[in-house]
């Protein structure tokens, strides 16, 4: 391997301030907006001199210690390793085997096109609970993002040679596949308009208002309103629907740059996804990784035949907020087992589900009484009468709960396990034996009445798990799959019995 050392590209230096400048901004124009634009009135012109010269200062510094930054980066290829120094005022180096980076992901921000540029982050199998990438190369080619690649291939190929001479060694880089599933602007539309992104925006603006809360004037607008409320209740209503509408028109907006273009490759054993307009990201995910597949249906999008297709991947951050990667972020229900089967051509994408006994039922509902008839009784009495409302919520709670029931189930063979189950949305999840971190029956002593059980199953997620819960099957059921995942496991299978 070479030792010659590489530097970034200059445009670190800029990035590196923007990066640090975007991290400071909301208290920088808090400082700014307290201290009256540049000084109060009648204090004199040298006041305001000296407070702006101090933001130019503050601004200055930032950008030298982006320059500062970008000049100390360094990074070569020694010992199968990639290793790296950098820091600010102390010098740091480390160093990444190649045989523990799991994946290399790519990103084009508006800084990186005109250079034709990328980022590149370096996921290790061991990842960090920080969520933040063991390694970030700010602004290099693609060229040299390339030779990373190639350089990582070749120790590990270098490695399965020498861990056995017979195998035979895949070549370093495959014929590029073609894309598997590429979202229209329809589904992206549906996308945005079935999301959350209205309720992301009125918290984004909720987290505006509580950094400016000491400046805002909460008493005149609070009276403006009160003035406003007094035109009528049409003039509100036509408000709230034009507030509404401009969040729905930011939301779709913003779904359409986050997830423009989004497109899924295969290639080298990972799935490859591709999204974004101002900021291209390239997403590698190996699939050895891979814990899970979910498919999720939220009772809108169920409605109109659309669901969303999540994995579940083992340590690193390559979800940078979360582990739940939405390879399908939105797709027509008929359209996701021929996708899936290009991806995943083992697990079983029809099963025939094992259904939750009806009597059962009761379960699903019947906890949420405990605290619906204190809370209604209180409401009835002290609102009466339209506190009588909230006696709407125990005919709502059963339906649900007979919704619930009647989606649950499991499917069963000889290395596969499949979970559906509901709670608002209907969720699918599928995973296999040897993947299973651990099985638990739970019994209460009501189902031990009835004679059920519930069994938990955990796989890994992230740095630490997720999940999944088959309520109140047949205690034979349960019995017949904790016998299933025990043979593989040396490890004793917790039971929770009640006692007595």
């Amino acid at each position: 391997m070479s030792k010659e050392k590489y530097k970034l590209h200059p445009i670190s230096a800029v990035i590196n301030f923007v990066k640090v400048l975007k991290e400071m901004i909301i208290p920088f124009i808090v400082v700014i907006v307290v201290n009256g634009f540049g000084g109060s009135e009648g204090s004199g012109d040298w006041s305001s001199y000296i407070i702006n010269g101090i933001y130019g200062i503050i601004l200055i510094f930032l950008l030298i210690s982006g320059i500062i930054k970008w000049k100390r980066f360094r990074y070569w290829f020694e010992e199968e390793e990639l290793r790296i120094e950098y820091g600010l005022f102390v010098k740091k180096k480390r160093y990444i085997p190649f045989e523990r980076i799991q994946s290399l992901n790519y990103t084009e921000g508006i800084f990186h096109r005109p250079f034709g540029l990328v980022k590149v982050k370096v996921e290790t199998a061991g990842g960090g609970a920080t969520k933040e990438a063991d390694a970030e190369l700010t602004a290099i080619t693609k060229a040299a993002a390339e030779q990373i690649k190639q350089e990582m291939l070749r120790a590990k190929n270098k490695l399965s040679e020498e861990l056995d001479e017979s195998i035979e060694v895949q070549p370093l880089v495959k014929e590029e596949r073609r894309a598997i599933f590429k979202m229209s602007g329809k589904d992206l539309f549906v996308l945005a308009s079935t999301s959350g992104g209205v309720g992301v925006f009125f918290s984004g603006l909720a987290v505006f208002a509580s950094q400016f809360s000491n400046v805002i004037p909460y008493g005149a607008i609070y009276e403006e309103i009160v003035v406003f409320i007094r035109f009528g209740a049409l003039i509100v209503v036509l408000a709230v629907f034009v507030v509404l509408l401009i969040a729905w028109i930011v939301s779709v907006v913003l779904t359409f740059i986050n997830y423009y273009e989004f497109t899924i490759t295969v290639e080298d054993e990972e799935i490859i996804i591709t999204r974004g307009l101002l900021e291209k990201k390239k997403i590698t995910i190996p699939l050895s990784r891979i814990q899970g597949v979910q498919v999720v249906e939220n009772p809108l999008r169920q409605l109109i035949g659309y669901a969303t297709v999540i994995v579940d991947s083992a340590g690193g951050s390559l979800a940078e907020k979360d582990e739940k990667i939405r390879i399908l972020p939105l797709i027509k229900k008929t359209e996701i087992t021929p996708i899936l089967h290009q991806i995943f051509p083992e697990l079983p994408f029809n099963p025939e589900l094992t259904k939750i006994p009806k009597r059962s039922r009761k379960f699903f509902y019947r906890l949420d009484y405990v605290w619906m008839i204190p809370v209604a009784l209180a409401v009835s009495y002290f609102f009466y009468p339209f506190g009588l409302f909230s006696l709407l919520l125990f005919p709502l709670s059963y339906g649900l709960g007979v919704w619930q029931q009647k989606t649950a189930g499991y499917y069963l063979n000889e290395s596969q396990l499949v979970i559906q189950y509901r709670l608002f949305s209907k969720v699918t999840v599928w995973m296999e034996k040897r993947r299973i971190q651990s099985m638990t029956q739970r019994t209460t002593l009501f189902q031990k009445r009835a004679n059920v059980s519930s069994i938990i199953t955990t796989i890994k997620s992230g740095v630490t798990g997720a999940s999944t819960t088959i309520p109140h099957i047949e205690k034979a059921d349960a019995e017949m799959l904790l016998n299933w995942y025990e043979p593989q496991r040396k490890t004793t299978i917790e039971k929770e019995q009640p006692i007595g």
